[in-house]
């Protein structure tokens, strides 16, 4: 007996070809030609041909003899472990701040690895790439796993090029906001060091004599907008160097007051007791909040704000703390 299919928003627009090959890549092309020649495959109970273009709510024939294409195809998924659903999609869909014909810019939820790699399920790269199936994603710059906020892709070599320069030249602007397990005694200043696997040196000749590795300076401007109760603090980061782990360990270890939710760089210092229960979450207080860079085909400049994860924004509430103009 014939299955069927309801095409999801964020399947709209896909060529019914594509849209088999997704859901069915260990299907050979010529198989599917003969199915939708034979109209065996159909749309909407009508006869159709590989080139239809799908639109959310159309409903699509699965013939059964396909059962044996999804069952070579979920054997090899649980072998890589690489899978991600439509609900994922659309999850990552909903994040989207800004689209057009070449870039795309996430709000990234905290939690969601940025690159696939050995033992990811879910990256942005791979799931941005399901989502604009015309277009090469390609990666420009990287957020940790565990920072949540704006993440731009582009969709496109051209873009890809431009963007990847003008954030690597530093054109490119980024701002974060954290909230900080600690007091910061000089409200505002700049930090200038250099960071070696996690280790923080004042010079790169003690770099060299202590680890062997190549100084890499790390340069990150702060300010406190606002403290409470003397245990925590609201602080706005602009980083001018993009070092792993920078804003992190700037923070721990330049500031001694660790981001909250740190459990690489923070465990030590433990959170006030008396903030302990609004603050009983594992995700970190580190958000990408604005960016500021130039349109790689209309060169103009944009600036664009993510609005705060509820995890941080009730935090926020209870605490008083505002975000900056």
């Amino acid at each position: 007996m014939a299955d069927s299919i309801k095409v999801s928003l964020v399947e709209d627009g896909t060529k019914l070809m594509r849209w088999f090959m997704r859901k069915f890549p260990a299907m050979p092309n010529r198989d599917f030609y003969k199915l939708c020649r034979g109209g065996q495959i159909r749309v909407n109970s009508a006869r159709v041909d590989s080139n239809r273009v799908l639109r959310a709510g159309d409903v699509v024939r699965i013939p059964p003899t396909i059962a044996v294409y999804a069952k070579k195809e979920n054997a090899k998924k649980t072998e890589t472990g690489s899978v991600f659903s439509l609900s994922d999609l659309e999850m990552l869909r909903k994040t989207i701040v800004y689209n057009d014909q070449d870039i795309v810019v996430f709000n990234k939820p905290a939690g969601l690895a940025v690159q696939g790699g050995t033992g990811i399920r879910k990256s942005v790269d791979k799931m941005a790439a399901a989502l604009f199936p015309y277009d090469k994603i390609s990666l420009v710059h990287r957020l940790d796993r565990d920072t949540s906020g704006l993440l731009v892709v582009a969709k496109n070599q051209r873009a890809a090029q431009v963007l990847a320069n003008a954030f690597q030249s530093k054109t490119a602007h980024k701002e974060y906001l954290a909230l900080l397990n600690g007091t910061v005694p000089q409200k505002q200043g700049v930090i200038d060091n250099y960071i070696v696997k996690g280790q923080v040196f004042d010079s790169p000749e003690r770099i060299n004599g202590g680890t062997g590795q190549k100084p890499q300076r790390a340069i990150t401007e702060y300010k406190v907008l606002s403290d409470a109760t003397d245990c925590v603090s609201w602080v706005l980061f602009l980083p001018k160097t993009g070092r792993t782990h920078q804003l992190r360990i700037h923070s721990a270890y330049s500031l001694n007051a660790p981001i909250v939710g740190d459990d690489l760089y923070g465990l030590d210092k433990k959170i006030d007791a008396g903030l302990s229960t609004i603050l009983a979450t594992n995700k970190l207080f580190l958000f990408a909040y604005r960016i500021t860079f130039y349109h790689p085909r209309t060169n103009k400049l944009i600036t664009l704000r993510a609005t705060v994860p509820d995890f941080m924004k009730s935090v926020m509430n209870f605490l008083e703390f505002q975000l900056p103009e």
